[in-house]
């Protein structure tokens, strides 16, 4: 079974490593753009499809399976992305200071044989509990370089943000672990 993993991000690759010990990496170019106002998990789920299946129905892939996968942020009724500059980041991780957060992953896993496109999707939310973040503190963050790629600008994984979490540990870094785990299984039985 070929796997590949329709993702640039080097957490997810890190994190898909725990499961499938040989996988190709070719990042999906799908559209991201969403019109309309989607719940965190519609969208989550939405944005994984397209990536698993943009890259699931490219020719040389036929018959081998994608795994897509989207992560954002949700504070209150906002979704934060990836941050578009600095100034971006530090609104970010000041709006999310001293406060509660959900973290949404949607996952997707597919593939393309004889013309038959097959795919099963879904979304998981882990609850974040950040610290009190002085500007200084945020600002030095900033500065690392680290939170540029990330979507709510921070990396569980980086530490000094966050107080505690209720659920998936990974679905935070960008890749929940367990619910992979299902979809994998999933594929293994329905895609052959």
């Amino acid at each position: 079974m070929s796997w590949i993993l329709a993702s640039a991000s080097p957490r997810r690759k890190e994190l898909l490593a725990e499961l499938i010990k040989e996988f190709e990496v070719i990042p999906s170019s799908a559209n991201e753009e969403v019109k309309g106002k989607l719940s965190a998990k519609a969208l989550v789920e939405t944005l994984a499809s397209r990536k698993a299946e943009e890259v699931a129905f490219r020719e040389e892939n036929a018959g081998k399976f994608v795994l897509g996968s989207d992560t954002v942020v949700v504070f209150g009724k906002e979704v934060l992305g990836k941050p578009k500059d600095e100034e971006d980041a530090f609104r970010m991780l000041k709006m999310l200071s001293g406060e509660k957060h959900e973290v949404w992953t949607g996952v997707c896993v597919a593939s393309v044989k004889n013309g038959k496109y097959r795919a099963k999707v879904k979304a998981e939310k882990t609850s974040v509990y950040f610290n009190d973040l002085s500007d200084e503190w945020i600002w030095k963050y900033i500065h690392s370089g680290s939170p540029m790629d990330k979507a709510g600008a921070y990396g569980i994984q980086d530490g000094g943000l966050v107080k505690k979490i209720h659920g998936s540990y990974s679905n935070v870094v960008g890749l929940p672990l367990e619910l992979c785990e299902t979809l994998l299984d999933w594929a293994e039985r329905k895609l052959q």
